[in-house]
């Protein structure tokens, strides 16, 4: 089985990356294969609304200069996702957002139903609030939300300071432990969700 972890910051070897590495290391020690994703620095597109990965881009969306699709494509042969970011203004990364919006509603069927975990990396205060950001899109897409000992949160500011963080460090290590149990408990199999019951959509204005 495979975990995805997706680096959402804008520096490939920043704190972020240093949590990730931690989560990445303990499943290994699990029995379990990753790899981690960097989501570069390069612009990335917002979603405009123009439904055209569903009518014509066969899920994929049609902005095809960033990573997005490149992020995207990887759903299917991932049996679970981990999503990390820093902290800015007490929100995730908007380019991460950009491409989790995006890439999940072009390709939302296959990551839909599989485990997935966020991370949020702050130097002292808007974690909880990004961290809360980075769980509502697996909500939405019935992925099974797995848990560690305490928030998902580390602590640093320069490169390489989050592994002075004890206690985060072994959050990191306490999910990727909850995320093989999970993994394995289960076969890797999606959650069922609705199952096979259509979507009912229901709007306040009818």
């Amino acid at each position: 089985m495979k975990v995805l972890l997706i680096n959402g910051s804008p520096r490939q070897n920043g704190n972020t990356a240093t949590a990730l590495g931690e989560v990445a290391a303990q499943l290994k020690k699990n029995g379990i294969e990753s790899e981690i994703v960097w989501i570069g620095n390069k612009p990335v597109r917002g979603c405009i609304a123009c439904n055209q990965c569903k009518a014509k881009a066969g899920g994929r969306c049609v902005f095809d200069d960033d990573v997005c699709n490149r992020i995207s494509e990887r759903f299917a042969s991932c049996d679970a996702l981990i999503v990390g970011s820093p902290v800015y203004y007490g929100q995730p990364n908007g380019a991460l957002l950009s491409i989790i919006q995006r890439a999940f509603y072009s390709n939302g069927g296959a990551i839909a139903g599989k485990p997935a975990a966020a991370i949020a990396v702050c130097r002292r205060g808007g974690a909880t609030a990004s961290f809360e950001t980075l769980n509502l899109p697996f909500q939405m897409m019935n992925m099974p939300v797995v848990t560690s000992q305490y928030w998902n949160i580390v602590y640093g500011r320069e490169p390489g300071q989050a592994a002075l963080d004890t206690e985060g460090m072994q959050t990191m290590r306490a999910l990727a432990n909850n995320m093989a149990f999970l993994l394995k408990a289960t076969g890797g199999t999606p959650a069922p969700g609705r199952g096979d019951e259509p979507w009912a959509p229901m709007h306040f204005i009818r």
